[in-house]
């Protein structure tokens, strides 16, 4: 068999940890998919997979092997989009991924977006708050909030976000305005587990040690509860963005807050990157640009 395509099977069973899975994924039979591994396998004679009846995964020589296939597979495609024209039409298979209220809210406009401009492409939108590693997980791009500490990856400067202390009107009419961190260890605070701040709250100079009287695990909860008038939040500037627009919260402690936070976007291709990439990453790159709650 030809080695490109053994690589490409090996590749997708891989990522997708089942054999059926990458059949699905490929459009193969399941016996085909099989066979080809067994014979990239025996080609190299070394165990690139364990297979139990529950999952399959790589092994150590199959996790390098990985790497350098999809590096090989990487540079044929470009190869073949260099061949056919810059300006080719995106195609094939992209994974992305986000935090889960910022890939709601700003990412699947774009995904929309691009998939309705490029008929040729399928998208998978891998939404989690939490850092993903683009290489061991198998995906594109990332949008990251935060200072990237991945100096392998590369980065496009979109926007920033402010972590802001904010409450209802009706709350601040009725239980005042703190005119400091610490008077707000006075007030009933709301902690969301989603922000990664559940106790330690930090401003510019210091950080505050609370006791939330309320905690859930969804920024979406958190906001809602601070809207209905319970007590004071602290979130990213951008999910309360339409609350603030609408007046239904208001930003308290402006003065003490720390460093606004880049939001980048990241991918794993050099300068030449894939016509799907690009498209993506340029498309993103404007609807982020422009918005005002970024920038």
């Amino acid at each position: 068999m030809d080695r490109l395509h053994l690589m490409t099977v090996f590749v997708a069973v891989a990522e997708e940890q089942g054999f059926a899975a990458a059949a699905r994924r490929l459009g193969f039979s399941a016996p085909a998919v099989t066979r080809a591994v067994a014979a990239l396998e025996e080609s190299l004679g070394v165990k690139l997979l364990n297979r139990t009846t529950r999952f399959v995964r790589a092994t150590e020589a199959g996790l390098r092997y990985l790497e350098d296939a999809r590096r090989i597979i990487q540079q044929v495609q470009l190869a073949d989009e260099a061949a056919t024209g810059i300006n080719s039409e995106p195609r094939g298979h992209l994974a992305i991924t986000a935090p889960v209220m910022f890939g709601r809210l700003f990412v699947m406009p774009g995904i929309v977006d691009y998939l309705q401009r490029y008929p040729d492409t399928q998208v998978d939108a891998v939404f989690l708050d939490r850092v993903v590693n683009l290489l061991e997980e198998g995906l594109d791009v990332g949008i990251r909030i935060g200072e990237l500490a991945d100096s392998s990856m590369r980065a496009l400067s979109v926007g920033s976000v402010r972590h802001i202390v904010c409450a209802s009107p009706d709350y601040i009419l009725r239980c005042g305005l703190p005119q400091t961190p610490q008077d707000l260890l006075q007030h009933t605070l709301i902690s969301s587990s989603a922000a990664h701040s559940l106790t330690d709250w930090r401003f510019a100079n210091q950080s505050l040690r609370i006791k939330p009287r309320l905690t859930v695990t969804s920024n979406d909860a958190a906001i809602e509860a601070a809207r209905e008038g319970l007590g004071i939040t602290r979130l990213l500037s951008y999910q309360v963005a339409a609350s603030l627009a609408a007046g239904e919260l208001k930003i308290l402690l402006e003065n003490f807050e720390p460093a606004p936070l880049p939001v980048s976007i990241v991918h794993r291709e050099g300068r030449f990157a894939s016509s799907k990439v690009r498209s993506f990453i340029d498309l993103m790159a404007a609807k982020l640009r422009a918005d005002k709650a970024l920038n």
